[in-house]
């Protein structure tokens, strides 16, 4: 079973950057992606790469979230700029393996103002 560990997260002001980071335990080939939910809303898709290097984005993140992965690391990134407060939620990683989602724990972004 592959498990996915997200880190990275952290508090931060309007205006500044973090970089989440999602280690898979094994090789995971396919669409990788960052999810994130907030209090009382539903989880929703952020952003997503191929094996090949392809990306995806929300509109809400575009030109301020890069997606980008290490394959012979296992691993993604998300590189968040310009947050804003309605950007604080937990983030998750996430990939289908044998046609099923495995999902990490989340890690947490938090507004500090």
């Amino acid at each position: 079973q592959v498990q996915l560990v997200e880190s990275g997260g952290g508090s931060v002001q309007p205006g500044g950057s973090l970089r989440l980071s999602c280690e898979a335990s094994t090789t995971v080939f396919g669409v990788m992606s960052w999810y994130r939910q907030a209090p009382g809303k539903q989880r929703e898709l952020v952003a997503d790469i191929t094996t090949g290097g392809t990306t995806g984005y929300a509109d809400s993140v575009k030109g301020r979230f890069a997606i980008s992965r290490h394959n012979t690391k296992n691993m993604i990134y998300l590189h968040m700029s310009d947050l804003e407060p309605e950007d604080s939620a937990v983030y998750y990683c996430h990939a289908k393996v044998g046609g099923m989602p495995v999902w990490g724990r989340g890690t947490q972004v938090a507004d500090t103002s």
